[in-house]
């Protein structure tokens, strides 16, 4: 649905003179440049335009401002980048696997010095390239250095461990742990730094060597700190790859000398980038896949805490979050009360670009994000459903106004694909085992949400849960008067 003269998101974008003078891009980045075997070479080859996901008007027209290009690489500059890494780890031999973990500390820490220097640009472009809020940007940005510094502490605690010396039936040995080699990491375009470097850090840190694709969306961001890896770690620890994932990851995989493969996206790319690998059963890999992470709202439940938390988890960051409510199963009695409250709170938050302060809703970075997003309301639509909320699944260029869905059913497409976006698909129970056989059925086991003043019921709840799912949090009041106690 194109938004209306009236809509709140008619007038989002801004004149070119209204962007604060500390949040314009003063000039498009363009790099021309990436880090193999030490050394940054230079490209004069193909690149990718970044367009973001912010219209600026000139001269009375709308454009997505560019933010500058990126090398599109071949499968031969990432087969270099394989022959650096593979070097560089040299069956275990080579000088970063073998340096000692007091060592490799030292580079790391000094690599986040040299991070730090680069924050201000680094959360410019979070902002331009994916639409994050500045607050968003800036809490990323610090989460990531507070992971790396929690990461060297739990190294240090590992060797610790490793350095005493263990008896058992006789035999006097050291537990200890080792680097897996070559390490192929692609980080999701959500949290572009934040969870790259969840996966990329540890690897780099355990003494492995790192090929680095960054995402699609989200690929500039990382330029600022490629000359800090060049500078604090040993040639071939770090190799970056660019260009078009399904033109130079293949190679890669078929090569057989990736060790481990890092992904986090979709299980269709997993799937297929495994099968690739001809020793599929020496191939380590970590993954974070697709979530359908379901809320339940139980009959009992807390009106306002169910509907404030309720918003947080599915539209925090437009609900691109892997851990965001993708479904909420809505008690039937109480369900006309719960959907009316969503809508009013919805209208309430604010609208507008990513440095706005307050701001809660921005543009999507995927272009063709707003068009799905619209398919999958007429398919709930051709299903029986209806928008609920005023100005819902309203569109205009890369921004999507939230969307509640009621009453979904199992015949649409918001039932079981992860929509990874602003709509809220809202299902009515009026049994609890319905939602739960929903979580027993799902394709994905990450997490489930309760929502209810009933601590003894959320406690019967959480044990067979978390036999299904990973995390079972649960919002909950403390009653003025005592209770069982609650878990989660």
């Amino acid at each position: 649905m194109i938004a209306s003269t009236d809509s709140p998101v008619a007038d989002i974008f801004p004149e070119a003179g209204q962007i604060p003078e500390e949040f314009r891009l003063k000039q498009p980045v363009h790099q021309r440049e990436y880090l193999v075997n030490g050394h940054m070479r230079p490209w004069d080859g193909t690149t990718h335009q970044v367009l973001s996901p912010v219209y600026v008007r000139e001269n009375g027209e709308l454009k997505r401002k560019e933010i500058g290009s990126y090398p599109l690489t071949t499968s031969g500059e990432a087969m270099e980048a394989l022959d650096a890494a593979v070097k560089a780890y040299d069956n275990g031999r080579g000088e970063w696997p073998t340096m000692s973990i007091a060592d490799r500390i030292r580079c790391m820490e000094n690599f986040i010095s040299r991070m730090l220097e680069k924050k201000a640009e680094v959360v410019n472009l979070l902002m331009w390239e994916i639409g994050k809020s500045l607050a968003d940007s800036n809490k990323e940005f610090d989460r990531t250095v507070e992971y790396i510094y929690d990461t060297i502490d739990a190294l240090k605690d590992v060797d610790r461990a490793s350095s005493r010396f263990v008896i058992e039936q006789g035999i006097i040995g050291q537990i200890r742990r080792s680097p897996l080699g070559v390490v192929l990491c692609m980080g999701p375009f959500n949290y572009p730094l934040n969870e790259t470097y969840t996966t990329l850090i540890p690897a780099i840190l355990m003494g492995n060597t790192i090929l680095f694709k960054p995402p699609k969306h989200g690929t500039l961001l990382h330029y600022p700190m490629l000359e800090a890896f060049r500078a604090c770690f040993p040639k071939g620890v770090v190799n970056t790859i660019y260009g078009r994932g399904n033109s130079v990851v293949p190679a890669l995989m078929e090569s057989g000398k990736i060790n481990v493969l890092t992904l986090i996206g979709s299980s269709k790319v997993a799937d297929q980038l495994k099968k690739m690998h001809p020793k599929v059963n020496r191939l380590r890999a970590v993954l974070g896949l697709d979530a359908k992470n379901a809320g339940i709202v139980l009959e009992n439940t807390d009106m306002e805490l169910a509907v404030k938390e309720s918003i947080l988890g599915t539209l925090s960051f437009n609900g691109q979050r892997c851990t965001a409510i993708k479904i909420l199963f809505v008690h039937r009695s109480i369900a006309g009360r719960f959907l009316h409250r969503l809508g009013e709170e919805i209208s309430k938050l604010k609208v507008g670009m990513p440095w706005e302060k307050g701001v809660n809703l921005t543009p999507l970075p995927e272009p063709g994000k707003p068009d799905y997003l619209t398919a999958c309301l007429e398919d709930a639509r051709t299903h029986g459903a209806q928008v609920t909320n005023r100005d819902g699944g309203q569109v205009y260029e890369s921004f999507f106004y939230p969307a509640v869905v009621y009453p979904v059913n199992e015949k649409m497409k918001l039932y079981r694909e992860e929509q990874f976006g602003p709509i809220i698909p809202v299902v009515p129970f009026d049994s609890i085992e319905e939602p739960i056989q929903y979580i027993i059925d799902s394709d994905h086991g990450q997490q489930v949400s309760i929502f209810g003043t009933d601590a003894g019921q959320i406690a019967r709840l959480i044990d067979p849960l978390v036999n299904q799912v990973s995390r079972v949090p649960s919002p909950w009041k403390m009653p003025s008067a005592p209770s069982p106690s609650v878990r989660w």
